[in-house]
C-alpha cells in the first residue's frame, strides 16, 4: 500500500468544470488507487481560467501546507490552454515564449522539492469557439495553438527531466474524444471527458510508478 498526499495544480481542467459529478480526472485518479487499497489524499489546486503567469506565483504557498515534509508528497501539474487563448479584440493571453519562460522556472521548482508529473492540455474542440467567459470577456481557444504549446512543454518537460503526458496526442488519437463535448462549451468536457482523459493518465506508466 502506498500513503500519499497529491496536489493537482492547474486550471479549469484540473479543477473539473463541467463535470456533473465533481470529480473531474484528479478525483477518478485517486478514487481509483483508493479502491486498490492506496491511501490517498487529493487536494485539487485547479483554478478556472487562470495562465501559468497566475498559477506560478500561488502553487507552493498553496501546496506546502497540504504536503509538508513530514509525509510522503506529490505534483500533479496541468495548464497551458488559457495562456494561448485570444481574448477576443485584445489578443493572446500569454505569448508562446512566456509560457515556456515561466512553465521552466515554475516545473524545475517544483521537481526539485518533490516527486512531480506534468499532463499536457488537451485539444478543444474549434467548432465551438469562441467561449464567453462572461457577459464582458470572450475567449477565442483553438487547438492549433494548444498543439504548439503542447510540443514546447514536452520538450522542456524532457529537457527538466520531468515525466510528461502528452494528453494532446492521446485524445486526438482517441476515437471516443471528439463526442467528449457535446453539450458542453468546446473547452471542459462532459464527465465522461474527462474519465477519457483519468483512463489515460491511470495507464502512464510514470503514474504507476508511484504505486508500485
Amino acid at each position: 500500500m502506498t500513503t500519499i498526499r497529491i496536489c493537482f495544480v492547474g486550471d479549469s481542467l484540473v479543477l473539473g468544470t463541467n463535470d456533473d459529478t465533481y470529480l473531474g480526472w484528479p478525483g477518478r485518479l485517486c478514487r481509483e488507487a483508493r479502491a486498490a487499497g492506496h491511501n490517498v489524499s487529493l487536494y485539487n489546486l485547479g483554478i478556472r481560467a487562470e495562465t501559468s503567469e497566475q498559477i506560478a506565483p500561488r502553487w507552493r504557498a498553496e501546496a506546502t501546507p497540504r504536503i509538508p515534509d513530514a509525509y510522503p508528497g506529490a505534483l500533479v501539474f496541468s495548464f497551458g490552454a488559457n495562456d494561448c487563448a485570444e481574448i477576443v479584440g485584445q489578443g493572446r493571453r500569454v505569448t508562446l515564449e512566456k509560457s515556456v519562460a515561466v512553465a521552466r522556472t515554475m516545473m524545475a521548482e517544483a521537481r526539485d522539492w518533490k516527486p512531480t508529473l506534468w499532463v499536457g492540455p488537451p485539444p478543444v474542440d474549434d467548432g465551438r469557439q469562441p467561449f464567453h467567459a462572461s457577459e464582458d470577456v470572450v475567449y477565442h481557444f483553438a487547438s492549433e495553438r494548444v498543439a504548439e504549446l503542447n510540443r514546447a512543454y514536452a520538450t522542456l518537460a524532457g529537457e527538466l527531466g520531468i515525466p510528461y503526458l502528452d494528453m494532446y496526442a492521446r485524445l486526438s488519437e482517441d476515437p471516443a474524444w471528439p463526442g467528449m463535448y457535446e453539450d458542453a462549451d468546446g473547452v471542459h468536457p462532459i464527465a465522461a471527458g474527462y474519465e477519457v482523459m483519468a483512463e489515460h493518465i491511470a495507464a502512464w506508466d510514470a503514474w504507476q510508478a508511484w504505486f508500485d
